[in-house]
């Protein structure tokens, strides 16, 4: 009898610890999502949501036949710029970020002049001074190929000086680097919105 008297009580205090360990977790307040979040990341370690890759896809304007495209990788440098760029006339090209991402004109008009959000003078890019959207010169091969990779530390993928959504364009002249306001580089044979990939 005692035995089984004292199983109960034992059974009884068990049951009473338990319910009070229940009723504390009941009464703490879960986590909200801003004290339980962390920073996710992807596979190549970025955290999530933020861009880091971004794509032109190049189409004709003018009546050309030049197609290519411009990818763009943020890396611990700058902003690294890798152009392919087909059906070109041999020699040198103006390229450049033009302001607004729009290649709807036959002619690549309305995507704008240079993206040159700080209001600079035109120049090369690697010139103290420059505007943001000046590239420089592609150069084309005989076969009308131009390739060209190089990290350039004045683009960004925010704030003012985001370059997503503007427009990458390939001129038929060379840029002479100088000339007011976009370098003396002639039409526009070819143009891409730049797009987050």
């Amino acid at each position: 009898m005692k035995l089984t008297l004292l199983s109960l009580v034992a059974a009884a205090a068990l049951c009473a610890c338990e319910s009070t360990h229940d009723s504390d977790q009941k009464s703490k307040p879960k986590p909200t999502g801003d004290q339980t979040a962390t920073k996710t990341t992807t596979k190549t370690g970025e955290k999530a949501g933020e861009v880091t890759h971004a794509e032109a896809r190049l189409s004709p304007a003018s009546g050309s036949q030049v197609t290519g495209t411009v990818m763009f990788t943020q890396v611990p440098a700058g902003m690294e710029v890798r152009a392919h760029i087909e059906h070109l006339t041999p020699g040198k090209h103006g390229f450049h970020i033009h302001e607004k991402g729009d290649c709807s004109a036959p002619d690549a008009s309305s995507a704008g002049g240079h993206f040159n959000p700080d209001d600079h003078k035109h120049g090369d890019r690697t010139a103290a001074e420059r505007h943001e959207g000046d590239l420089g010169n592609l150069v084309a091969n005989d076969k009308g190929v131009a390739e060209v990779t190089f990290v350039d530390t004045a683009l960004s993928f925010t704030g003012k000086h985001s370059i997503l959504g503007r427009a990458v364009i390939v001129h038929t002249d060379p840029d002479d680097l100088k000339s007011q306001p976009v370098g003396n580089a002639g039409g526009r044979v070819a143009c891409g919105v730049i797009e987050q990939r």
